[in-house]
């Protein structure tokens, strides 16, 4: 490994900077980015149970917003249900826009990282392009430069590539899921929504 990184030369450095950074971000969103985490499938149900059973207290709404993601959408319409349906859906979409924020966290870095990766290592190359043009001598070529020049040029653009490709793969993956957990939010407020203002029944 080191031997590689010797021969791709000073720019391969900013990569594996970028590398590391990547996989830090890819694992965090993992982790944090689980459905069981952000919607809970008790989460709602238990909701409209106390809901319909007059089961809500402020220490129950508590409880549901420090839950899950969603939980903090749904207990912000709980402590306004007894205003309008144009105010308790007010406060649920500032709640939902918070969540949704906190969701996409990382993500613009990640994409970032996707996006400059080959950029990095086209970087690189024009380094590399330009040991190769400095070998050449009036008394000939130093094939040692050259080899080298060569080595930096291949090593970063592959590296750039192997950086990028996975980065866009998981930012696009992510992109998707917080998407569809905030559509999934959505569907689960406007019930509440529904059944506080007597528009369903369950």
């Amino acid at each position: 490994m080191w031997e590689i990184l010797k021969a791709a030369g000073w720019p391969i450095y900013p990569l594996l900077v970028a590398s590391i950074i990547a996989v830090a971000l890819i694992i965090e969103r993992l982790i944090v980015l689980r459905k069981s985490k952000v919607i809970p499938d008790y989460v709602l149900n238990e909701v409209l149970s106390l809901y319909k059973g007059r089961g809500i207290t402020p220490d129950v709404v508590e409880k549901v917003e420090n839950s899950s993601p969603l939980g903090r959408v749904l207990a912000a319409g709980l402590r306004n249900d007894k205003s309008s349906r144009y105010v308790m859906k007010e406060a649920i979409e500032e709640a939902g826009s918070v969540v949704t924020h906190e969701l996409e966290r990382f993500l613009n870095g990640l994409g970032t990282i996707a996006s400059i990766a080959p950029l990095m290592g086209l970087f690189g190359t024009v380094i590399g392009m330009i040991e190769i043009f400095g070998s050449q001598a009036p008394t000939g070529t130093n094939p040692q430069a050259l080899a080298h020049g060569i080595s930096v040029a291949l090593y970063n653009t592959a590296f750039g590539l192997v950086i990028a490709i996975p980065s866009m793969i998981f930012y696009r993956h992510f992109r998707g899921k917080v998407e569809s957990f905030v559509v999934e939010m959505e569907q689960a407020a406007t019930k509440l929504l529904d059944i506080a203002h007597g528009d369903r029944k369950a």
